[in-house]
């Protein structure tokens, strides 16, 4: 510990410029060709069929959907989060999975016929079928934002 440290200075006039790396190509490749974005850019946006999200068809079963409110609460079961999917074929045949709030809803006799009624009635539409699940089983986190809002839950 009681040693001094040394340091040494040495001065210099100039330093040498390290050599740079150089990477000689040909003359017809100089110009980078974007040969892997060329097939992608050149595709056109594909069409929606009309029973994909965002399609008509399916945005009316939605908007069918969003017409139905619970009667213990005053949000449509669309943004209850009561709705666990919606498919529509190509041939108009919509097929509705959603749940209750309890097994014991007062309305689970008479809310899955009505769901078939209005989505059976949305034009386009051939037939409708509603499948009515208990698993996984209905919280309020699977409300929407919008819903949540309604009942000054946010």
């Amino acid at each position: 510990m009681n040693e001094e440290r040394k340091i040494a200075v040495e001065e210099v006039e100039t330093v040498e410029t390290p050599p740079r790396a150089r990477v000689e190509a040909p003359a017809e490749t100089l110009e980078r060709k974007r040969d892997y974005l060329e097939g992608f850019l050149a595709q056109k946006p594909q069409g929606l069929t009309a029973g994909e999200p965002g399609g008509a068809l399916y945005e009316a079963v939605v908007d069918a959907l969003k017409e139905i409110f619970d009667p213990e609460i005053p949000v449509n079961i669309y943004d209850l989060g009561l709705i666990y999917g919606v498919d529509v074929t190509d041939d108009g045949h919509a097929v509705v999975t959603m749940t209750l709030t309890t097994p014991h809803c007062p309305v689970a006799e008479s809310m899955p016929m009505e769901v078939e009624l209005r989505v059976g009635a949305v034009p386009g539409v051939g037939s409708a079928e509603v499948n009515l699940v208990w698993d996984p089983p209905w919280d309020p986190q699977k409300m929407s934002d919008d819903a949540k809002l309604e009942l000054g839950m946010l």
